[in-house]
């Protein structure tokens, strides 16, 4: 079962699956969003963020979806020979003749270029930076722990009862954020498509915690979870109600807790290989954007890609490097921008 709450696009990337014939798929798992609404632990408004004049400025609204909405429809779209699950990566290889990767089951495979999306703990990367360690090429920075400053639990209900919860009924989204202020954590609701409900959790942690997360790995048991939930199922929640009615119409495996980690990679390309997305650059998702940057990345990087004439090993090395180059300071706008939204809608920990 694929996790993950909610993902809202805009005209940032939605003229990209336009183009790509997607929109109208898009729109029907969909819905508008038309403000952002903030409100203290005790459901007092603290403001909200109009984006309905999106459209008429860009062409396009600010839409919102399950996130496992988005990636069942991109599957659906490739040939399944060209997927393979279940596969581990152990190392990569290359020279000027090409690429190769190894997986744990002793397959492997060749190419002429490798692109390493998997994620803020890249296996991709990991063994690139490996090997560019050992020639002495790799920054420091580079080789530093992903810092991390809060706990996160998302997830989205199965189909509620529009007569309980009547914002389900309305053709837009309600997105509401509440701010703890006797509590170190902040939740948020989105209504969804199919009468679901998006919901998450993010908990500051002190900087003792934050050291300590460091040495701990992404994996989780019940007894983990049962705590956090325990801690915030008595929350208010603008919709009606509490948190804890909408963690328990969530199927379990609609359930994830992950720690929230941030770091800009400055190595992004080397050789044959490159890096997008969280392997490359790992945000908040504060603003919104990490999706939106991986998006970008995989549309600078096919152009580059796309304008190599002749297949040679130095070309491909310059191709890859003109993506970085193209997409290094608009990704590190972006994650300074996540970072000082967290510090509002989280709390103030201090990420560097």
């Amino acid at each position: 079962m694929l996790k993950g709450a909610a993902l809202a696009l805009n005209s940032n990337v939605l003229p990209c699956l336009s183009q790509l014939g997607l929109m109208d798929e898009l729109m029907d798992i969909s819905l508008p969003v038309n403000s952002l609404d903030m409100y203290k632990e005790n459901l007092k408004p603290i403001g909200a963020y109009d984006v309905t004049s999106y459209k008429a400025i860009t062409g396009f609204e600010t839409t919102i979806f399950a996130r496992r909405d988005l990636y069942e429809l991109l599957l659906s779209k490739i040939p399944p020979s060209k997927v393979q699950f279940n596969k581990k990566i152990m190392s990569i290889m290359q020279n000027r003749e090409g690429v190769m990767i190894r997986f744990s089951d002793n397959t492997h495979f060749h190419g002429d270029i490798l692109i390493g999306a998997d994620g803020a703990y890249s296996a991709v990367r990991q063994s690139l930076y490996k090997q560019l360690s050992d020639q002495d090429l790799l920054p420091a920075s580079d080789k530093e722990e992903i810092p991390m400053a809060y706990l996160c639990m998302v997830g989205t209900t199965d189909p509620l009862d529009p007569e309980k919860y009547p914002a389900l009924k309305d053709a837009h989204t309600h997105f509401s954020t509440h701010l703890g202020n006797t509590v170190p954590q902040s939740w948020t609701t989105i209504t969804l498509k199919g009468n679901r409900v998006a919901w998450s959790i993010m908990k500051q942690l002190s900087a003792e915690e934050s050291k300590a997360m460091m040495f701990r790995n992404s994996e989780w048991g019940p007894e983990a979870n049962r705590e956090m939930i325990n801690d915030v199922s008595h929350f208010p929640i603008k919709l009606g109600g509490v948190l804890g009615d909408l963690i328990k119409a969530t199927d379990k495996d609609r359930i994830s807790r992950v720690y929230i980690e941030e770091k800009m990679f400055q190595t992004w390309n080397y050789g044959r290989t490159a890096l997008i997305g969280d392997a490359a650059h790992k945000m908040q998702p504060s603003a919104g954007q990490g999706a939106v940057n991986a998006i970008q990345d995989a549309v600078i990087l096919v152009n580059c890609i796309y304008d190599i004439e002749n297949v040679t090993h130095d070309n491909i090395k310059a191709a890859l490097a003109d993506y970085k180059d193209q997409r290094f300071e608009q990704a590190l706008f972006q994650m300074n921008n996540s970072r000082m939204i967290g510090r509002m809608m989280y709390g103030q920990v201090r990420m560097s």
